[in-house]
C-alpha cells in the first residue's frame, strides 16, 4: 500500500497544485492576462498543438545536445582537475569565476559570433550545465582518502590504476547525482537563449506570444517545458539507480 502511495504522490500533488490555481483564478477573478487558469492553458494546447510540439522538439533536441557537450567536457576536465590537487587548486578558482558570469550576457556574444538559431542555444546549454559535472567529478576523486591511497601504493599501484579502478568508480555517485542538476540547468540555458535570440523552440514562442500578450500561450508552452524537465530528470535519475544502486543504502532515498 505504502508502495502504491509513493507512485501517485507525484501525480496526486501535481493535480492538486492545477486544482488549487484553477480554484484561486475563478474564485478571484484573476485577469487572463495576468494569470491565466490551467484549464485556458490546457485549451490553447489542444489548439496550437502543431506548433507547440514543433517548438518542444526545437527545445527538447538542443538542451540534449548542449547537456551531450557538458558530459563529454565536464567528464574530461573533472578527471583533469581532481588527477592533482594542485590542478585542483590552480583551476577551481578560474572556473568559479567563469560559472559566476550570468550566461544571459554571454547569449549576445554567442548569437554575434554564430547568429540567430540554434547554435547559440545549444552552447549556452553546454556553458550553463557543464560546471556542476566538473566540481562533482573532480570533487569524487580529490576527496579520496590518503589512507587508502597509500595503501594502494604500498601494493604496488601506480597513479592511473588507483583512478581507473578506484578513483573513477568511486566518482559515480557524484557524476550521476551532478547530471540531475544539470539537466535542468540546460533546459534553462536553451529557453534563456531561445528567449534572446532564436527562431525556434519554447523559449522564442514564450517571447513571441508574451509580446502579443497571449498569456495562455505562453503558460501552456511553460508547463510542457517543465514536463521535458521532468522527464529528463526522471531519466537519470532511473539511470543513476541503475548504475549506483551501491550507494542507495536506505530504503528511504528519494532517487530510488
Amino acid at each position: 500500500m505504502s508502495n502504491l502511495t509513493e507512485k501517485l504522490a507525484p501525480w496526486l500533488f501535481t493535480i492538486g497544485i492545477f486544482a488549487i490555481w484553477e480554484a484561486a483564478c475563478r474564485g478571484f477573478n484573476v485577469d487572463k492576462f495576468v494569470l491565466p487558469p490551467p484549464s485556458d492553458a490546457f485549451a490553447e494546447m489542444a489548439k496550437h498543438w502543431r506548433p507547440l510540439l514543433r517548438h518542444s522538439f526545437v527545445t527538447l533536441w538542443t538542451t540534449m545536445a548542449g547537456f551531450a557537450l557538458a558530459i563529454v567536457f565536464g567528464v574530461v576536465l573533472g578527471l583533469v582537475v581532481g588527477w592533482s590537487r594542485t590542478i585542483y587548486r590552480g583551476l577551481y578558482p578560474v572556473m568559479v569565476g567563469f560559472n559566476s558570469i550570468p550566461k544571459v550576457a554571454v547569449v549576445p556574444i554567442l548569437i554575434m559570433w554564430f547568429g540567430i538559431g540554434e547554435i547559440p542555444a545549444i552552447l549556452t546549454a553546454f556553458l550553463i550545465s557543464f560546471f556542476p559535472i566538473v566540481v562533482n567529478v573532480a570533487t569524487g576523486l580529490a576527496t579520496m582518502e590518503p589512507e587508502l591511497e597509500d595503501v594502494l601504493r604500498a601494493l604496488g599501484a601506480k597513479k592511473l590504476d588507483i583512478m581507473l579502478k578506484v578513483g573513477i568508480p568511486r566518482t559515480q555517485p557524484y557524476l550521476f547525482g551532478s547530471l540531475k542538476v544539470a539537466i535542468t540547468l540546460a533546459f534553462v540555458g536553451t529557453i534563456v537563449s531561445e528567449t534572446v535570440g532564436a527562431n525556434a523552440g519554447l523559449g522564442y514562442l514564450i517571447a513571441l506570444a508574451g509580446s502579443s500578450f497571449q498569456m495562455p500561450l505562453v503558460f501552456a508552452a511553460l508547463i510542457l517545458l517543465a514536463v521535458e524537465g521532468i522527464a529528463m530528470y526522471a531519466v537519470f535519475a532511473y539511470v543513476e539507480v541503475r548504475f549506483t544502486h551501491w550507494a542507495f543504502r536506505s530504503s528511504m532515498s528519494a532517487a530510488a
